[in-house]
């Protein structure tokens, strides 16, 4: 893609969120991830690249104790349809009797989320739990697949913007948008 692909990308997008509402839900997802995990000193796993975004904005409003790490685990890998899931980097910090919180920029089908969590638990990880700032609404998520901190929700389009990618493009764009192409 080029610039002006993407420019065109960007103006024929539907804007959902704009950016005051993505900031509200990071508030709201705050204050409900404080009152469960404040006292487990949890393990936060940021999900690369999508939730670098997310992560960031969210765990300064996180205000207790927690230790950061991160994965990288794809699907997508600048495609806007993923394949197979591929591991980049498996979290550092020993998980064995934790609490960890992973945070994710968008639940979709779950295929990502659910091998993450596997991974988690493999790992000895007590208790994970997940917080997503887009969940889409469709009825083809895995089975057992679920976020308990979700920001927002969106109609099942492809959507991107706060750390989500158009096609390893615009994760930096404030609000969140669906392609006009999907």
């Amino acid at each position: 893609m080029n610039r002006d692909d993407i420019a065109a990308a960007l103006a024929a997008a539907d804007r959902l969120y704009d950016d005051r509402q993505v900031e509200a839900a990071l508030d709201r997802m705050a204050e409900e991830i404080t009152a469960e995990l404040r006292d487990t000193l949890p393990v936060v796993l940021c999900v690369m690249v999508g939730a670098l975004i997310p992560a960031g904005r969210l765990l300064p409003k996180l205000e207790f104790p927690l230790e950061v790490d991160y994965v990288h685990a794809t699907r997508y890998r600048g495609e806007t349809a993923g394949g197979e899931l591929v591991w980049l980097a498996r979290p550092r910090t020993a998980l064995k009797g934790r609490t960890v919180l992973i945070i994710d920029d968008i639940l979709d089908e779950g295929h990502t989320l659910q091998g993450i969590i596997q991974d988690c638990y493999a790992r000895g990880a007590s208790t994970v739990r997940t917080a997503v700032l887009v969940k889409k609404l469709h009825d083809r998520c895995v089975s057992g697949v679920s976020a308990e901190y979700v920001g927002l929700t969106t109609e099942d389009r492809y959507v991107f913007g706060s750390g989500m990618d158009y096609r390893d493009m615009l994760r930096n764009v404030p609000g969140i948008y669906a392609a006009a192409d999907d």
